[in-house]
């Protein structure tokens, strides 16, 4: 099949604008609970009358401050409650809110800010006021800084006072589905980002469908803890999402102290990237076998992803493995389910591939993984397996209303009203992604099932090359091998050379468990990484991998680097994924010595 539409579940008024989430749950449901503080000491929840109030002094102060409608507003900050309010609040003047990582560099956090022209920002920290301080005569534009850490937002809040509210409703009245709500910046793994335009009704939509289509998840009276960045368009929605269904949320930016902040706040459901849950499930297996445990975890696992398997047949699981998932409910799933809270049933993830093992253990051990798929472009969600119709392996299928194409040369074409209105500034980019007639070009490759399930098979820009002329796409191989635990991340290389060959960098903590097992006592990576046990341990993961392709596409030489790739290092996104280039260019000898 090559197109698939799902039916719409939603209609959108056109005057219908983002800022209605919150003053309808005020109007219609005021002591519903719509988020959680958390004060250093325990959660306090915030209803829904008492957040549009909150949403409504510090807009006040915002024009005051003379921000006005198409302005655009920078916010620099950690997923926090400030980051909900302030966003809002930016919302309901007409201003376009421009996120920024917390992480992004003096250089990043200067072009987002310049290209967009922005006339103010909103900082978190007094680090960040520093690193802004270092660009500042670079931005003209800004006549307004403001700091969350310093009080600045009460203090704002206070200078809008004297604003009558009828001011604030004036403002929202002129905001329709199509004025511009945000320029979200694209992480640039392939150059400069440019700023993608996203409009209120391309958030509206996204949220009220995927939430309508998800409605056993997004039920009133559950709760989410957000921890990914809100400066990524997936945190966005999800944030966007909950106040549409009335689902208690949650911040924190922590992520060091995510095992006992899920503790605490206990969430139905999670967002999540697959490197968390690889993490999770490597974490478990570690300490597993560090205990003399492995043979237990790995026959739950075999249980596990049997139970999940036999739920896609629609039949029964094998007896043998109905008593074992029973057995191992109580010795191992209860505590990987207790380590995000204890009554987390379902976890949506994006970002990058999950993987079809590890989406059946989750499943099995009583986490259902939800795996979408979508860009910036598209708002997030464009693709999303749902509970009533999940097929893991999988991004599934379009979202209601939306339309998913087969390109002639395989790659993915979406339509709907969550594809984005083009962008910054940038009319030649456009063009080249955004047909006339509505269609936008992913860039990804895939495919579609006769049930209308997508399947995401690899990037048309990180497709290599052989020199025999073989076409390899790297998503597959790299997926295979990050599965194995002692294995961090690894990048799949050989575009116009003779054989496929693999770069691989290694999990220490995970690699401090097996030195133990192992009885070896070399106290750095560059040390141990020509261990033969270790070597053995890594053949074999890449031997697992090549499985999946045929012997042309397959790794033949592999290196392990002295480091891991990270995002402080530069080699990845915020969002985790690649910097292919980035990567290229810094370990070119190791990729040389490979084909020497």
């Amino acid at each position: 099949m090559r197109e698939y539409t799902t039916p719409s579940v939603i209609s959108l008024r056109p005057e219908e604008n983002l800022t209605d989430l919150v003053y309808g749950n005020a109007e219609q449901a005021p002591d519903c609970v719509s988020l959680a503080r958390n004060d250093g000491v325990t959660w306090i929840d915030v209803t829904a009358r008492e957040f549009a109030d909150q949403v409504t002094r510090l807009a006040k102060g915002l024009l005051a401050a003379g921000v006005q409608p198409g302005d655009r507003v920078g916010l620099l900050s950690r997923t926090r409650y400030e980051w909900t309010l302030a966003d809002f609040a930016i919302l309901t003047v007409g201003g376009v809110v421009v996120p920024i990582y917390e992480t992004s560099s003096a250089a990043q956090i200067a072009w987002n800010l310049s290209d967009s022209e922005a006339m103010a920002v909103i900082l978190e920290t007094a680090a960040h006021r520093k690193t802004y301080e270092e660009i500042a005569d670079q931005l003209p534009a800004i006549r307004h800084v403001w700091q969350i850490d310093a009080g600045d937002l009460d203090f704002l809040a206070d200078e809008g006072a004297e604003v009558a509210d009828e001011q604030i409703a004036r403002r929202r009245s002129e905001i329709t589905g199509e004025t511009l709500a945000t320029l979200i910046y694209t992480s640039g793994t392939t150059g400069r980002p440019k700023g993608c335009e996203l409009l209120h009704r391309n958030f509206l939509f996204d949220a009220r469908t995927t939430t309508t289509a998800m409605s056993d998840v997004f039920k009133e009276g559950t709760s989410t803890l957000l921890f990914l960045p809100l400066a990524h368009v997936l945190g966005r929605v999800i944030q966007y999402g909950t106040i549409s269904a009335k689902v208690r949320l949650g911040h924190t930016g922590d992520v060091k102290n995510l095992i006992p902040d899920l503790a605490a706040f206990q969430p139905s459901f999670v967002l999540s990237v697959p490197r968390i849950f690889e993490k999770i499930y490597n974490a478990s297996k570690i300490k597993a076998h560090s205990a003399g445990k492995g043979f237990i975890f790995d026959l739950a696992d075999g249980a596990a992803v049997g139970y999940s398997k036999s739920q896609d047949s629609g039949g029964l699981p094998n007896p043998i493995t109905l008593v074992q998932h029973f057995l191992f409910d109580q010795l191992v799933y209860s505590k990987i389910r207790n380590s995000l809270g204890g009554k987390v049933r379902y976890s949506i993830s994006g970002g990058a591939p999950l993987g079809a093992r590890l989406g059946h253990f989750f499943r099995g051990a009583g986490i259902t993984m939800l795996e979408g798929y979508g860009l910036t472009e598209t708002s997030a969600a464009a693709t999303l397996n749902t509970p009533g119709a999940i097929r893991i392996g999988t991004v599934g299928r379009p979202v209601p209303g939306a339309s998913a194409r087969i390109a002639d040369d395989g790659e993915i074409l979406l339509k709907g009203d969550h594809v984005f209105a083009g962008y910054w500034r940038n009319e030649e980019a456009t063009r080249q992604v955004l047909e006339p007639d509505g269609w936008f070009h992913s860039g990804d490759l895939g495919e579609i099932d006769d049930d209308g399930f997508v399947r995401i098979t690899g990037r048309k820009k990180e497709i290599l090359v052989t020199a025999g002329g073989k076409n390899v796409s790297p998503a597959q191989l790299e997926d295979g091998i990050r599965a194995h635990a002692l294995i961090s991340q690894c990048m799949v290389v050989g575009d116009r050379r003779p054989f496929i060959a693999a770069l691989i960098t290694l999990d220490e903590e995970a690699l401090e468990g097996w030195k133990q097992r192992n009885g070896k006592t070399a106290t750095t990576i560059a040390e141990i990484k020509n261990d033969p046990d270790l070597r053995a341990a890594i053949d074999s993961a890449v031997a697992d991998a090549n499985k999946s392709v045929s012997k042309a596409e397959s790794i033949r030489k592999y290196a392990i680097l002295d480091i891991d790739f990270t995002e402080e290092g530069g080699q990845m996104t915020p969002t985790l994924k690649l910097k292919r280039n980035v990567v290229l260019g810094e370990f070119g000898a190791e990729i040389e010595e490979l084909y020497a």
